[in-house]
């Protein structure tokens, strides 16, 4: 065998052990009983209550932007045809760039074809310009940004703890006064719902001549006036140097961007691999998108109950003596600690309750930290909440007790 086949079984063998391999649910959404979707297990195909998609708004079943997805494929097809400088690029990309151009307040925005990719490409982009980059990354950045900083080849990588604007100070001083800086972060973390000082980041970047990228994946659509994250919320969007933002959350469809100052944007363009080599994004996806971000800029109502949702289940979960994790974002995360469990509460969920959760499990998170994560949106309602409070003290409470 191998050596290669070898090391598969091995790796494999010592993920299962540790109770963290990975099964999915093939799950069936439902676009007119969202947050409902159909599940076929052990051969019985039912319908279950999902908690953690990450359709934050339930935009991607809104009735006006399907209807703009369905006519885009009428109209031009279910493909772009191509990257975007080989017969890719439609109206559609460059009205949906300059409309999250202008949910920013940015000169210029640029679409990939994933917030992943965005975040790789545009960081490596970046780091590769000049040789002698010093980036200073929150620690718990997402594994996008991360890849992206360490496919740099020269740059200086200085990791401060998370959220930490003392140890964030400390590394910047530490670092050559002349030295061309970049201080890489996201607004709101998605495993543990917590957000950044964005402010005082803001604040150190000034005083040490640094530029500052902004990761707004889990914010766009659902944080300040119009959804333009949290950096709006906060005043603070003009003083990012980048913004980069997914399509796929708060928007409910698919793709990734960046915006900034047009020289920026246009050299990235120019010289990034991700943009540059990969099919532009469906006509149909973007048209959805543009429809979606339109609509969200408009309705602070549904943005409103988003935060009223997870508060709710937030406040439920505490009054039930649930492990609920503190956030200050719309993410309700619960504490389980062990990979082996966390499965299998997510598993009697869907079998004993109709209901889903998905378990968060290492690499993604740090191993005994294992949890599930709850993304309550306007369509659950208290009476599911209830339910699911029902269902997780059966699970769980005389678990706890147990073993206490």
């Amino acid at each position: 065998m191998h050596q290669f086949l070898t090391k598969c079984d091995e790796a494999l063998a010592e993920i299962s052990a540790q109770g963290r391999y990975r099964r999915f649910v093939a799950l069936e959404k439902l676009a007119d009983r969202f947050p409902y979707y159909s599940v076929t297990m052990e051969g019985r195909t039912r319908d279950i209550l999902v908690w953690s998609t990450n359709d934050y708004l339930a935009m991607g079943t809104d009735p006006q932007v399907i209807e703009a997805a369905a006519e885009a494929a009428r109209r031009y097809g279910a493909g772009a045809g191509g990257t975007r400088n080989i017969a890719g690029s439609s109206p559609l990309h460059v009205a949906l760039e300059e409309e999250l151009a202008d949910l920013h307040g940015k000169d210029a925005a640029l679409l990939f074809t994933s917030g992943y990719v965005s975040n790789q490409a545009t960081l490596t982009a970046i780091l590769n310009s000049l040789p002698d980059w010093h980036v200073f990354s929150d620690a718990q950045n997402h594994n996008s940004m991360i890849v992206g900083i360490k496919s740099s080849r020269n740059a200086t990588v200085h990791v401060f703890k998370h959220n930490d604007l003392a140890d964030l100070e400390r590394l910047l001083e530490a670092a050559p006064a002349d030295a061309p800086k970049l201080i890489a972060f996201e607004s709101v973390y998605s495993m543990d719902g917590d957000i950044a000082p964005l402010e005082q980041i803001c604040d150190l970047a000034d005083r040490h001549n640094a530029l500052t990228y902004l990761d707004e994946v889990h914010a766009v659509g659902m944080y300040g006036a119009q959804g333009g994250g949290v950096s709006e919320r906060d005043g603070v969007a003009d003083r990012i140097t980048i913004i980069e933002g997914t399509l796929a959350k708060g928007y409910g469809c698919h793709g990734g961007y960046i915006t900034g100052d047009f020289k920026v944007l246009d050299y990235i363009r120019s010289v990034a691999a991700g943009f540059i080599f990969t099919t532009a994004l469906p006509p149909p996806t973007v048209a959805a998108a543009l429809t979606a971000i339109r609509l969200l800029k408009q309705d602070s109502a549904r943005r409103a109950l988003l935060f009223d949702r997870a508060e709710t289940l937030k406040a439920k979960f505490r009054a039930a003596g649930l492990p609920v994790m503190d956030s200050n974002s719309h993410i309700v995360p619960l504490m389980i600690g062990d990979a082996t469990k966390a499965t299998e509460v997510s598993m009697r969920l869907i079998r004993e309750f109709g209901m889903y959760a998905t378990p968060i499990n290492y690499p993604t998170v740090p191993k005994g930290t294992e949890r599930l994560r709850f993304t309550p949106g306007p369509k659950h309602t208290e009476a599911m909440m209830d339910d699911l409070v029902v269902a997780l003290k059966h699970i769980l409470l005389p678990v706890a007790k147990a073993t206490s």
